[in-house]
């Protein structure tokens, strides 16, 4: 699956969700998750643009992987996730494979559909309020197409494209260490 995304800093976040709602968009729930990510003893992540992370949400947990960048617009990169039972007992498993904690990011997220379009609105602990919004596709053809209709989104929300965000929160917070 390539997951197609791009992202922006919030300033109002009261008025983009009217916004939001007056383009159309369903809500479709508020979740609380806490993302905690993890960094390879073969290889530096961070320098590979790739993102390994145990997501614990609202009782839910999900293994993620996420390989790097594949422009320079939007965050668009291939993404798998599968569910576990147990997120202590996987990150033990990381932890015996050399894997280890880099740092956990924790989030409120109010979610809205948008035809194929997931549109997040997310209040990040130490970072602040933030846009995402996202369409998973099959594969990576002709995804610049579908990140230009995220921009004419982002555009008719009031936020300029030039305004958005490649970094990951994991990014952002390492930054701010």
């Amino acid at each position: 699956m390539i997951e197609i995304e791009v992202k922006a800093r919030v300033d109002d976040p009261k008025r983009l969700e009217r916004a939001i709602i007056a383009l159309g968009a369903t809500p479709t729930g508020i979740q609380a998750q806490a993302d905690t990510y993890y960094n390879a003893p073969h290889r530096n992540f961070e320098m590979t643009d790739e993102a390994l992370r145990i997501r614990v949400e609202d009782g839910d947990a999900f293994l993620t992987y996420k390989g790097p960048k594949m422009d320079t617009l939007s965050k668009t990169r291939q993404e798998f996730q599968t569910m576990i039972k147990d997120s202590g007992t996987m990150g033990d498993i990381l932890s015996s494979l050399g894997f280890f904690p880099v740092a956990t990011v924790t989030k409120r997220r109010k979610n809205y559909r948008l035809g194929n379009f997931f549109i997040s609105l997310d209040e990040v602990r130490d970072l602040g309020s933030f846009i995402e919004i996202e369409i998973p596709v099959k594969n990576s053809k002709n995804y610049e197409e579908k990140v230009e209709s995220i921009l004419k989104i982002i555009e008719k929300l009031g936020i300029s494209r030039t305004s958005t965000i490649r970094e990951s929160y994991l990014e952002m917070i390492l930054e701010k260490k």
